[in-house]
């Protein structure tokens, strides 16, 4: 088979009628075949035309022109024998194949099944939740024919629970199934009849009003297989006269239908399910067990749920008497004596009512008490204190929910305990079924975990799962209108008369407030109003922000705050010698998280933050420029020869604003750690004390011009700058201000020895007794006469004379 070359090939399509011509050399298809002819246009009768991007062939004898082909499509050209054209004109193009996928049905069932639900026990509550919709749909459609509800007027779950042998049975009174709703239902994964159901009732213009309806997967029946290795389903609908039975197994791809004979499991509507469970699961077959999880998970499920349960009640019965005692004399044969009896307990089976059919959140707040909220408090969150508040609330619009939430009066795990977000103070549910109350931060940030309460949701899926809540747009919603209400549920509380709720509330979950104020930065206006402190007007009771903003004087433009350890030693520091000498109110922070709160808080009503222990403070108007000035000039100098002393000890050494009765003090630099913080962050059991010379930040020594001490030092300066005292008196001096500041000293017993030495200087002979001082001149005397007496002598042996 030869190929025209490019070189003898040119193609061009004309857009008018939509033809093509071909120019080729006689000479380039010299190679043909011995059995091709060549017609009288000059094209081999043995050739066929070939379209470079379709299937369509020039059959011989046939001009090109005739072929309709698209502008700008291109013709390719090549050369076969009349053979291989007669074999390939006979073939029709190779049929399109189409397969369904295949699947390993029991495999696939237990990969849907383990991944939608990792709790076994929520087998129950699936199972609970499809007879509810098997309920709710004979109660809808019984409004308009009423003949579907007769045969059985009472609409109630029951569950039997047959321990010894591992059984649990199921039985709705719903709309039942027939034969082919058990095929498409049942027999379809994921065919979700309730979802058909909710489409009918949205394509259908007339029906109005809510629904209650559940399950809109068509997975939840296929749970029962986490404990069951064979579940019977049987199932009688009032549109059919049969009653049909449905059975499958665990590890089974099939399942049977067949219609039920025997008159003795005849039922009169509705669906019985009954699940034969594995050997390892027929714990679950306990009867008070099958209560506990329909307590648990379905307790406000809106149809009775009865469970087969053990029952008792106390009878009195005849005693035999003692045959000794009937030998006894019977004097009073004339009265009649009263027979003996006891109490004993009888026992016997019957249906228990085990869940309460409305929840208290989907009432109308205005008609609950205060005590009905205080009572489902205390026994949903096992409670014996009533909650400091309550917020009893409806969301509608973009997501619907319900929601009743508590501010507990104690903090249940101690009042240093912050950090632990993953609590079970929020119960989820959806559609009143209870999903989890297992979060870990989706539903509350860490620092309202300690909030309780339901949430009622009609959005979520039933088998939602924590990765679900986590990448849910829903539940981001819901979390931002449940922080919201939290709020302005403590808000209530801070604003309220009785002021001792919310010290009450302060004193357990302050901390909690601060950690958001670190966390949270979209909620710091939310958080500031309610945080509290003590300050230098108010030390035995906390003051609020508003508060001290109201307290401030008309030129006071910052919130000046300082850090300590304690009331006591931040009420002492020499910091505030010249804010207080003024009457401006500073903020004790004296706790470890106050620090970096307030630090990311910035502001308080445009109103900056401002820590007196750091560097740069201004205090604004209350500033004297001119004798700053005089100042500068007379002990600038003074500075620079302290700086000199230090070194690298300081940053540098300034005159100080802030101090009025201390000689010294030093400050930290602006933007690195506080003397309070380096103090905090040494003694972390896990710090690293690498970052500490990093963190830290510069020193800066300030002096107060007008103390004796600092007189003495700038006269020492002018008078001798070498002076050996003024250099010990300036590290004393320098020592002494590192404790006054709250810093920690590198060398405590170096400087507990100049303490000592400055004592002994000081002390010297100022308590001494009388009787021992003369004693002590005498003998100063001698001493002196002594030295004297060497002095004359020497000279004299050099003399040679006496």
């Amino acid at each position: 088979m030869l190929r025209l070359s490019k070189r003898s090939v040119s193609t061009f399509l004309r857009s008018g009628d939509r033809s093509f011509r071909v120019a080729a050399a006689a000479t380039s298809i010299s190679r043909s075949s011995p059995s091709s002819t060549t017609d009288s246009k000059g094209v081999e009768s043995g050739s066929r035309w070939y379209s470079s991007l379709t299937n369509r062939k020039c059959m011989k004898h046939e001009s090109l022109a005739k072929l309709n082909m698209k502008t700008n499509w291109f013709m390719g050209y090549r050369n076969e024998s009349t053979a291989a054209a007669s074999d390939s004109a006979s073939q029709a193009p190779p049929p399109v194949e189409k397969f369904e996928y295949q699947a390993e049905v029991s495999r696939l069932l237990d990969l849907i099944v383990n991944s939608l639900y990792s709790n076994k026990e929520v087998f129950l509550r699936e199972l609970i939740s499809n007879a509810s919709d098997a309920l709710d749909k004979l109660r809808y459609l019984s409004v308009t024919d009423p003949e579907l509800s007769k045969d059985a007027a009472d609409l109630d779950i029951r569950i039997y629970a047959d321990k010894e042998n591992g059984v649990i049975t199921l039985t709705d009174s719903g709309i039942g199934m027939t034969r082919q709703e058990l095929v498409d239902c049942l027999g379809t994964i994921a065919q979700s009849g309730t979802a058909k159901f909710l489409k009918a009732l949205k394509d259908n213009k007339d029906a109005g009003g809510d629904n209650n309806l559940i399950g809109q997967f068509g997975v939840g029946f296929y749970s029962a297989f986490l404990v069951a290795d064979r579940v019977t389903v049987s199932t009688k609908s009032p549109k059919s006269d049969k009653q049909y039975v449905w059975e499958s197994e665990a590890d089974s791809s099939s399942y049977t239908i067949k219609e039920e004979t025997d008159p003795q499991l005849i039922i009169p509507r509705g669906t019985r399910i009954t699940l034969h469970l594995k050997r390892d699961e027929k714990g679950f077959a306990d009867p008070e067990r099958i209560q506990k999880l329909v307590k648990n998970y379905s307790q406000f499920v809106s149809f009775p749920i009865y469970t087969w349960q053990e029952k008792g009640y106390t009878k009195e019965v005849e005693v035999d008497d003692d045959p000794a005692e009937s030998k006894k004399d019977d004097q009073d044969d004339q009265t009649e004596r009263k027979k003996k009896t006891k109490k004993v307990v009888e026992r016997y089976w019957d249906w228990e009512l085990t869940n309460e059919t409305q929840p208290i959140w989907l009432r109308n707040s205005k008609e609950v008490t205060t005590e009905e909220y205080n009572e489902f408090y205390r026994k949903t969150f096992n409670e014996y204190l009533d909650p400091l508040a309550s917020s009893h609330f409806t969301t509608e619009g973009e997501v619907e929910f319900k929601s009743i939430l508590y501010v507990p009066p104690v903090s249940p795990m101690g009042k240093d305990d912050v950090v632990n977000q993953k609590t079970k103070n929020i119960r989820l549910y959806v559609k009143r079924v209870f999903i989890s109350d297992d979060f870990d931060g989706e539903l509350f940030p860490r620092y309202l975990s300690f909030i309780k309460g339901v949430v009622d949701s009609h959005d979520l899926p039933l088998n939602v799962s924590r990765e679900i809540l986590q990448e849910s747009r829903i539940v981001r919603i819901m979390k931002k209108r449940l922080v919201k209400k939290a709020f302005d549920m403590i808000l209530g509380i801070s604003l309220s008369e009785n002021r001792e709720d919310y010290e009450k509330f302060w004193d357990n979950f302050g901390k909690h407030l601060k950690l958001g104020c670190i966390e949270d930065r979209e909620n710091h206006k939310r958080l500031a109003p309610l945080l509290r402190f003590f300050s230098s007007q108010s030390e035995n009771d906390m003051i609020s922000l508003d508060e001290y903003v109201e307290n401030m004087k008309a030129e006071q433009k910052a919130i000046y705050y300082i850090a300590s350890d304690s009331v006591t030693s931040a009420k002492n520091a020499p910091f505030l010698e010249k804010l207080m000498e003024k009457e401006l109110e500073v903020l004790y922070l004296v706790e470890p998280i106050d620090e970096v709160a307030i630090q990311s808080l910035k502001s308080y009503k445009d109103k900056d933050f401002i820590d007196i222990s750091k560097e740069d403070l201004d205090l604004g108007k209350y500033k004297n420029e001119e004798k700053e000035a005089a100042v500068k000039k007379e002990f600038g100098q003074t500075c620079d020869w302290i700086k000199k002393r230090l070194g690298d000890k300081v940053a540098s050494v300034q005159i100080s604003s802030r101090l009025s009765s201390s000689p010294c003090v030093l400050v930290s630099g602006k933007f690195g750690w506080s003397a309070n913080m380096e103090r905090l962050m040494k003694a972390q059991a896990g710090g690293d004390t690498t970052s500490l010379e990093f963190m830290k930040g510069r020193r800066v020594f300030e002096i107060n011009p007008e103390h004796s001490i600092i007189k003495s030092i700038n006269a020492a300066y002018k008078s001798n700058p070498n002076d050996e005292d003024a250099m010990i008196a300036i590290d004393l001096m320098y020592d002494a201000a590192l404790v006054s500041s709250g810093f920690t000293p590198e060398n405590p017993a170096e400087l507990g020895g100049k303490i000592y030495e400055m004592m002994g200087i000081a002390l010297s002979g100022k308590w001494s007794s009388p009787e021992v001082q003369p004693q002590q001149q005498h003998m100063a005397h001698s001493h002196n006469a002594e030295l004297l007496e060497a002095e004359v002598v020497e000279p004299v042996g050099v003399d040679g004379k006496k």
